[in-house]
């Protein structure tokens, strides 16, 4: 019996391409993820620097002890949730913005780094795994 005469022997080549592209097609989708994922951290710390200097420039210090507990930085003395303890922060408004810009920007630097490793590892993953698919699918072809 030839190959011609066994049923099942002859597959559709469309419908196997259209599945070895569809692996592709996971890991463009996941390339498409990354570049919606990976800017989030350093929106955030500009959005965050942005708070401080309207902040800052308003002299609003219950704002920049808002930003400093969403960081979770400084002791309670200095950092006081709170304006009770305006006047006494006032004068120390500036240096107080500059320590709350570093740790956005250390924050943000942390957070971005855990994001791109986050990124490469679900791409590498779905490389693999089409990569896998379409090596499934070309050894059903071969059959």
């Amino acid at each position: 019996m030839s190959a011609r005469e066994r049923p099942g022997a002859h597959r559709p080549a469309g419908s196997l391409i259209a599945f070895l592209a569809m692996a592709f097609v996971v890991v463009g989708l996941a390339g498409i993820l990354a570049t919606y994922a990976a800017p989030l951290p350093l929106a955030r710390a500009l959005h965050e620097e942005a708070l401080l200097d309207d902040a800052l420039a308003a002299g609003r210090v219950a704002d920049i002890d808002a930003v400093a507990a969403s960081l979770g930085v400084g002791d309670e003395a200095r950092f006081a949730a709170g304006t009770a303890d305006a006047a006494g922060h006032a004068g120390d408004l500036p240096g107080r913005v500059a320590a709350l810009r570093a740790e956005v920007r250390q924050t943000m630097t942390a957070e971005a780094n855990a994001a791109a490793w986050r990124l490469r590892f679900l791409i590498i993953v779905a490389t693999i795994a089409g990569a896998l698919f379409g090596a499934a699918l070309l050894g059903a072809g071969r059959r």
